[in-house]
């Protein structure tokens, strides 16, 4: 019940009273230490108390209790040091991490606890010990697997066409070698090799893909813009791709194009992942996925139905028309292709003026020019244009969050012996097994000092105005005139106390 109750106030809005009936609470706890403690008793959903603060966001509960588990170790005037235990916020033995809790909730307040003491120092710790010397390697290693992967693509088995052409638009002149014929010169031994390290990366991948979507779930592992979910679904079929290609080499099956070119689009695609690891570059990959999967999703809806039905009727403008001589609707699916083309204003409008044209395809055309490219694209811009400006009023606080992503992700895929526990062991200093991480603080008395002088000046103010106020509305309407000109004169002495009040800190300072 304690502990239920203890879950509660880490809820409640008013977060002065759930401070002291918290304290009041533990204050009856007889196992204040050890797993039967009711701070480290989980709910249903696995988190703790102090989990729970950081997850809802609640700022002033997290700050409450990380106050109760510093640990002064020493202060000479301004300087002090200070151990903050970080039991539950460190992931290095926690199969449910706080840092990844905190990524990973949709809340927005639950971030600016990643700006707070020890989580920012943690944070910072990992990342610039281990975290980025690692992620740029990552990031030069796949760069540099992908440059093999292009090269065993670009110098694919093909030998020339030894049949005839079926249609006069057929156009082509190569075609793809059987298993037999692929693996015989000295090039295509080295190419052999590169193939092998492009499939052995690709079941690396899975590898390590699937245990975590199997732990975190597919819906929250694909669907956190923070944590990375479009990348992952790029990554895994990329993957699924290179298997693809493998199996239909092996079988000698035609059509090997089609797998192997999503392959090279995804892979080359999922190196903008890797941009979350510079401060520059980060906040636009969440600024491009926000826009893809957001703006673009809606509007492909809206350009759907225009092309469509602008297709059909160009397709039925030209049905009776011949092909030779405009063969941009030549079909149905050429027909939605270069309406698409035109909705892009990629290509200008397919007429032949060398030949009579439908005068029904001047009216549509006109049309179509009107709406698609004056009305829906600006459309777009605008909609763009909207969540870039907000994503930029986010974007510090949102590559904080990925780092903290990455440092996770990094710390859970790593061998142990690569990288060894952030902080002291308790121990040292006889506080038991419990990990701290040690934090020099500087307290600087003029500072304090000079924010008193500030909420004094503007308590001073806001009294002067609300005597002020009181004293209009107790008038009548006669004396509207006199009290208010009273009202002014008591604004300006106001203005002139807080004037000198003002003057005396910036001498002070």
């Amino acid at each position: 019940i304690g502990n239920t109750v203890l879950h509660i106030l880490v809820l409640q809005p008013n977060k002065t009273f759930a401070c002291h009936m918290y304290s009041l609470i533990l204050s009856y706890d007889r196992s204040k230490e050890g797993p039967g403690s009711l701070e480290l008793i989980p709910n249903n959903e696995g988190l703790s108390p102090f989990k729970l603060a950081g997850v809802e966001g609640n700022t002033v509960m997290f700050q409450y209790l990380m106050q109760k588990r510093k640990q002064n170790l020493w202060s000479f005037g301004p300087l002090s040091t200070v151990l903050y235990d970080i039991t539950e916020i460190d992931s290095w033995a926690e199969d449910q991490s706080f840092l990844e809790l905190i990524v990973s909730t949709k809340k927005r307040e639950a971030r600016q606890i990643l700006d707070l003491t020890p989580v920012k120092e943690l944070v910072s710790l990992k990342w610039n010990m281990y975290g980025r010397p690692y992620f740029c390697f990552l990031a030069l290693f796949y760069i540099l697997y992908m440059v093999c992967f292009t090269m065993c693509c670009v110098y694919r088995p093909l030998k020339p066409r030894t049949g005839n052409r079926t249609s006069s638009r057929d156009n082509t002149i190569y075609v793809q070698k059987m298993l037999q014929e692929s693996y015989v010169a000295y090039e295509d031994e080295l190419r052999l090799v590169g193939e092998l390290i492009t499939v052995i990366g690709a079941v690396v991948i899975l590898v390590l893909e699937i245990p975590d979507i199997l732990r975190v779930g597919a819906a929250k592992y694909f669907g956190q813009t923070i944590l990375g979910g479009p990348f992952h679904i790029i990554v895994i079929t990329y993957a699924c791709m290179i298997l693809v290609t493998m199996v239909m080499r092996l079988t000698s099956t035609t059509g090997e194009v089609v797998p192997m070119s999503f392959a090279l689009v995804l892979g080359w695609c999922n190196v903008m992942y890797f941009a979350r690891g510079f401060q520059m570059l980060g906040p636009f990959t969440i600024m491009i996925q926000k826009m893809i999967f957001g703006d673009l999703m809606r509007f492909c809806w809206l350009m759907a139905v225009v092309i469509l039905g602008f297709a059909s009727a160009f397709y039925i403008i030209f049905q009776t028309e011949n092909p030779e001589n405009l063969g941009q609707f030549y079909n149905y699916p050429m027909s939605l292709f270069t309406t698409f083309e035109l909705f892009l204003t990629i290509i200008d409008g397919p007429a032949n003026y060398d030949v009579d044209l439908p005068f029904m395809y001047s009216v549509v055309y006109f049309a179509f020019a009107i709406i698609a490219t004056l009305l829906m694209l600006n459309l777009l811009i605008a909609m763009m244009g909207d969540t870039h400006w907000r994503v930029a009023h986010e974007q510090d606080e949102l590559w904080r969050a990925q780092v903290v992503a990455t440092t996770v992700m990094l710390e859970r895929k790593l061998p142990r012996c690569l990288w060894p526990r952030s902080g002291i062991c308790g121990r040292e200093f006889g506080l038991g097994d419990r990990w701290y991480l040690r934090i020099e603080d500087r307290v600087d008395p003029n500072k304090h000092k000079m924010m008193r002088y500030t909420e004094a000046f503007k308590a001073q103010d806001r009294d002067n105005y609300d005597k002020g106020s009181e004293k209009l509305e107790s008038n009548g309407d006669t004396l509207c005139k006199k009290e208010l000109s009273a009202l002014s004169l008591s604004r300006n002495t106001s203005r002139t106390s807080s004037h000198r009040g003002w003057e005396i800190l910036r001498r002070n300072t």
